[in-house]
């Protein structure tokens, strides 16, 4: 789990903080410790206030007073899992794990979209109109019947999206529109 992310440990008590800490510590895992939630932000409301702030994080919420509702709120807000103390350590390690794979894995998507996005508005309105349908599956000669230009010029501006959008294929050009947006 080395340089995998940060953990930001929220507990009152502090021979938990302390002990978990020491623990993901000694498993390569960064922790921010925080006495309570307030210091962090105000409880269940934690993870909706996150969001609203477009930060997306896995959040682990860790419990000795856990019922249903709680876990329920939790669940509902985005929580990934939702554990009652005492925990196993064993347990623990493979949630964090768990929830910091998801996210780096959820970071990395939104960078290619982003990659994406940035490299589509670099196209031309008729470089569009092209991509559009081409991606559709409309064949060259259709493409250029419905612009009224020559299948040639199809020709040269899908060769100028595939270098701009830096695809090898039509295969990846076809799935970078897809994907994007």
């Amino acid at each position: 789990m080395a340089n995998s992310g940060t953990v930001f440990l929220i507990d009152d008590d502090v021979g938990v903080r302390d002990s978990l800490s020491l623990l993901l510590s000694l498993k390569g895992v960064r922790t921010l410790p925080f006495v309570n939630a307030e210091s962090f932000i105000e409880g269940l409301e934690l993870q909706a206030a996150l969001r609203g702030r477009g930060m997306e994080v896995p959040v682990v919420m860790l419990t000795a007073h856990g019922d249903v509702a709680t876990a329920c709120a939790a669940l509902k807000n985005g929580a990934f899992d939702f554990l009652e103390k005492p925990i196993d350590d064993g347990l623990l390690l493979q949630v964090l794990e768990n929830a910091l794979r998801v996210d780096r894995e959820r970071r990395a998507a939104t960078a290619s979209r982003s990659s994406a996005d940035a490299r589509l508005e670099r196209l031309t309105a008729r470089e569009r109109e092209i991509l559009t349908l081409i991606s559709a599956g409309h064949p060259n000669r259709e493409v250029a019947s419905r612009l009224g230009i020559s299948p040639r010029t199809v020709e040269v501006h899908k060769a100028r999206v595939m270098e701009k959008l830096a695809c090898r294929s039509l295969a990846e050009l076809i799935r970078m529109h897809g994907t994007s947006g």
